[in-house]
């Protein structure tokens, strides 16, 4: 039977989950996972329904949908299960782009990475080892335009429904951050106290920090301040050298993204203003 993924927001209202469970008993349809939240704080409802459903064809299940969706002034959207296309981006450190090939080939990932693009040639070898295409794109203040209508042709051109910053160390730009609004996941350290600009592993070394952690977001013109998809945290005392903390720090950032990756390309994050709803 086909599988899908629905996902809605709407005004919390009474019926809801009985309106979209009849909606698919109707069309012959089997819930094979659901899930559901209330935000008292805004009068909002979310849902993720994965669902089966073989007798009626997905055009029409979608037409249906949309008139169910007026009665209750619905957000929504109908996902064919199948893998999320991805073009990763990074840029000298490999760790995070190293574990998502993995954890990819191991079938561990629901995704279909399609390209990798850097502004440097560091990792064209773990490309090609993976059978990836590897695009080189030098990116200086002088030719950012340029090469950010390359990186978002080669997007475009892999139908990419997610982007990844696997350590990507360039800001992007207000209008690439529009156009890839809600399909592009960063990943950054997370310090307490925060600790920016570089070698923060050595600044929290010398501040002597208990905690190091990182955070997975989705990305937005606010820089390192998009809604948080997840965070993560591991313990540090006062015996750790700024290698130790590295190390540490590096797992946690590959652990961090990789869970990110694989809820959103399974659908379980929806956006709620400037926050999200994590359906794990």
């Amino acid at each position: 039977m086909s599988a899908y993924i629905l996902t809605l927001s709407c005004p919390d209202r009474v019926g809801i989950v009985h309106a979209v469970s009849g909606f698919l008993l109707e069309r012959g349809g089997n819930i094979e996972e659901a899930a559901q939240y209330n935000d008292h704080d805004t009068g909002l409802f979310f849902m993720r329904v994965h669902f089966a459903c073989e007798a009626v064809p997905q055009a029409q299940l979608r037409d249906d949908l949309a008139t169910l969706a007026g009665d209750f002034g619905m957000a929504w959207k109908l996902h064919a299960r199948q893998p999320m296309k991805t073009v990763i981006l990074v840029s000298k450190e490999g760790h995070c782009l190293n574990d998502l090939l993995f954890r990819w080939k191991s079938g561990l990932l629901p995704v279909d990475i399609r390209a990798i693009v850097s502004n440097h040639r560091d990792f064209y070898q773990l490309a090609a080892s993976y059978n990836v295409p590897f695009h080189h794109i030098p990116v200086t203040a002088a030719t950012k335009a340029q090469a950010e209508a390359k990186q978002l042709e080669i997007i475009e051109a892999e139908g990419a429904e997610l982007v990844v910053l696997a350590r990507y160390m360039q800001i992007l730009s207000n209008d690439m951050c529009r156009q890839l609004a809600g399909r592009a996941i960063n990943i950054h350290h997370s310090f307490l106290p925060s600790f920016k600009g570089a070698k923060p592993y050595y600044q929290a070394h010398d501040r002597g920090v208990k905690l190091i952690g990182a955070t997975a977001h989705y990305v937005t013109a606010d820089l390192d301040e998009g809604p948080i998809i997840e965070q993560d945290v591991a313990r540090a005392d006062h015996t750790d050298t700024v290698e130790d903390l590295t190390a540490r720090g590096r797992d946690t950032e590959s652990l961090v993204l990789a869970r990110a990756v694989k809820w959103h390309s399974e659908h379980r994050v929806l956006l709620n203003g400037h926050r999200t709803v994590v359906f794990r």
